[in-house]
């Protein structure tokens, strides 16, 4: 017996968890499926609506007044620049503690590799961490964490023009992690505030870690550390270095596993709880069936297809790295539905011949109509019922652009809601 919904979004990234949000406080009765880990664990935390243009022009100061000259065929042309307000007021709304929203101006924020990104919203644990603030800056890396150099990234800093001076420390973090220690690791610990030895004697590691990190101080009144400041009480951890520091504490953006971006995800997903969608995770979509309308997809359970039919479907499975998109030697394809991926015949012409080139790959996805239902290769919808959101779609390149996580939300928000009205 097939599971029903309403709406049934597949994919649980940032897309798929904003169309399923989007979609019940619609009022629909939604469900979503989700297989792997989402790519979210592997991001910033930072939410970027559009930091540079196509043709590399940036960092941009107002993201919205950009959108205009967009390509025709970027998704931020199909939802149009209130519609990615629009997205943008509402993960305001759902989300985790997030700055940023009382302006259109992106934010300017340093990155572990000394570089300032330029993004739209941002965690509260990085608030103090601004590169438009003046105040002078020490970052602390620790020993055993080596993907955070923090000398190297003052040095870059300093390199790029920062209105503030920056200096890099590197200390041994309290209690002696090992050096393949998870990121969790140190949160969890900074959450319970558990002791540690310190010289022969124990004590809360954030009381250990502030007297360490004092010793280092030269009256900066800003320290960054790595985004590993606790995870259930990372607001608690940070004002307790605070106090004890005589600085403002903030974390300094990092790569995979990124801590920040389990706590989006946790958050999201709490919030659907809380809206009341019902979501799955750990088990693939594997095939559907349907003739110009979607009738059912079918979920792989210990070998066995399980079916899940819906009135409306949301397609929010990632791009090539998510495996939303797929490919061989011969062709460019979605594998869930079938969906057509525009590419040339000729796959020599995927990428360029330069490592930092306009590679075409970069851009693979669906196309759809301008209410983000899929366009086949004759230019007819492909499933009245089925709507496309977040890296699945094609006509941008959101790691040169940095417009992954605004595209998803806005694509996201836009074929949720659209598709919870198709469904009453």
């Amino acid at each position: 017996m097939a599971i029903e919904s309403e709406v049934l979004v597949v994919g649980g990234g940032l897309a798929g968890l904003t169309s399923a949000l989007a979609a019940t406080r619609a009022g629909a009765d939604t469900r979503l499926v989700s297989y792997k880990q989402s790519t979210l664990r592997n991001a910033s935390g930072l939410v970027d609506v559009l930091g540079y243009t196509p043709e590399g022009e940036g960092p941009l100061t107002d993201p919205y007044a950009a959108i205009p000259s967009l390509p025709t065929e970027h998704p931020y042309r199909t939802v149009g620049v209130e519609g990615v307000r629009e997205a943008m007021t509402f993960f305001d709304e759902v989300g985790p503690d997030y700055r940023g929203g009382h302006t259109d101006t992106n934010a300017l924020l340093p990155t572990h590799g000394g570089t300032i990104k330029p993004t739209a919203r941002y965690p509260a644990g990085a608030d103090a961490g601004l590169a438009s603030d003046e105040r002078d800056v020490l970052l602390v890396g620790f020993e055993a964490m080596v993907d955070f150099d923090a000398e190297h990234a003052a040095a870059h800093l300093e390199a790029a023009g920062v209105p503030f001076d920056v200096r890099g420390v590197t200390i041994r973090f309290p209690g002696e992690l090992r050096a393949d220690a998870k990121v969790t690791r140190y949160a969890k610990l900074l959450d319970t505030d558990g002791e540690v030895a310190v010289r022969g004697r124990n004590r809360p590691v954030r009381t250990a870690l502030a007297e360490r990190v004092n010793t280092e101080l030269e009256g900066e009144a800003r320290v960054g550390f790595p985004a590993v400041l606790g995870d259930d009480d990372a607001a608690g951890v940070r004002a307790d270095l605070r106090a004890a520091l005589g600085a403002d504490v903030f974390e300094v953006p990092m790569g995979p596993p990124s801590l920040p971006g389990l706590r989006l995800e946790d958050a999201l997903f709490d919030a659907l709880d809380r809206a009341g969608g019902r979501f799955e995770t750990g088990n693939p979509v594997v095939d559907s069936d349907g003739d110009g309308r979607i009738e059912r997809v079918y979920v792989e359970k210990n070998g066995a297809k399980i079916p899940n039919s819906a009135e409306q479907y949301v397609l929010a499975t990632g791009g090539l790295v998510g495996k939303g998109v797929d490919s061989d030697r011969e062709t460019v394809y979605e594998p869930i539905f079938g969906c057509h991926v525009p590419h040339d015949d000729d796959r020599y012409e995927w990428f360029d011949a330069e490592a930092f080139g306009d590679h075409e790959f970069a851009r693979f996805g669906v196309r759809t109509d301008d209410d983000l239902r899929p366009i086949g290769r004759d230019g007819g919808i492909e499933f009245d019922n089925l709507r496309a959101a977040g890296s699945v779609l094609g006509g941008y390149d959101f790691a040169a652009e940095k417009s992954g996580s605004g595209v998803s939300i806005a694509t996201g928000y836009a074929a949720g809601r659209a598709a919870a009205e198709a469904a009453r």
